[in-house]
């Protein structure tokens, strides 16, 4: 594991993943990743409740993590990785609210239909991780904005600052091939998952 990524979702997690692999040329975990790992939605749910997994075990086929849950793991994930970056994708505080109220804290208390077992799963691992691991508030936007600003300033204050990268969208490439010394590449960065794409992709408009 190279990088672990301690931003929240809604931070251009998406992106910074495409990124990633591209850079790493090899997988980079993200919270979409549960839908093609069903066996891996326990094991963060345990996590939740205070059982953590072994993580370079459960992390093997990976060189990278951003976005949830890791993020939400950040200290656990960090520790037990003590050589990768820590990289904090950030953006302002109120920009964070709309998208991230606006996709996944939507779907978050969206009830899944009868049968939809997977789905249904990981919905009630994201509900007990957001109660647990950020606010039990979340709905809440003063609260849910509180708790943002209070999660990144303690990955600042925890992580060294030889360690911590911070990343915000629209830095591109060059934070990220810095940190991982690798050249930055003749291409565009990629820009994925914009609120209109998550609402699409999971009915939210439908």
């Amino acid at each position: 594991m190279r990088l672990v990524g301690a931003g929240l979702g809604r931070t251009g997690t998406l992106s910074l993943k495409q990124a990633l692999e591209h850079l790493l040329g090899a997988p980079c975990y993200h919270m979409m990743e549960t839908f093609g790992r069903p066996a891996d939605i326990p094991v963060w749910h345990r996590a939740v409740n205070g059982e953590m997994p072994d993580w370079p075990a459960f992390l093997a086929d990976y060189d990278a993590a951003v976005d949830w849950p890791v993020a939400g793991f950040w200290r656990e994930t960090s520790a037990a990785f003590p050589e990768a970056v820590v990289l904090l994708s950030t953006r302002p505080t109120d920009d964070w609210w709309t998208s991230a109220s606006n996709t996944i804290f939507q779907i978050s208390r969206r009830e899944i239909p009868l049968g939809e077992d997977v789905a249904a799963a990981q919905v009630a691992m994201a509900r007990d991780m957001l109660t647990k691991r950020f606010t039990p508030n979340w709905t809440d936007e003063t609260e849910a904005k509180a708790a943002y600003d209070a999660h990144n300033a303690a990955v600042r204050a925890a992580v060294p600052t030889d360690r911590l990268v911070e990343w915000h969208p629209g830095d591109g490439w060059p934070p990220l091939c810095d940190a991982l010394d690798v050249s930055v590449p003749d291409e565009p960065f990629p820009h994925a998952n914009t609120t209109a794409d998550f609402r699409a992709m999971t009915g939210l408009d439908a």
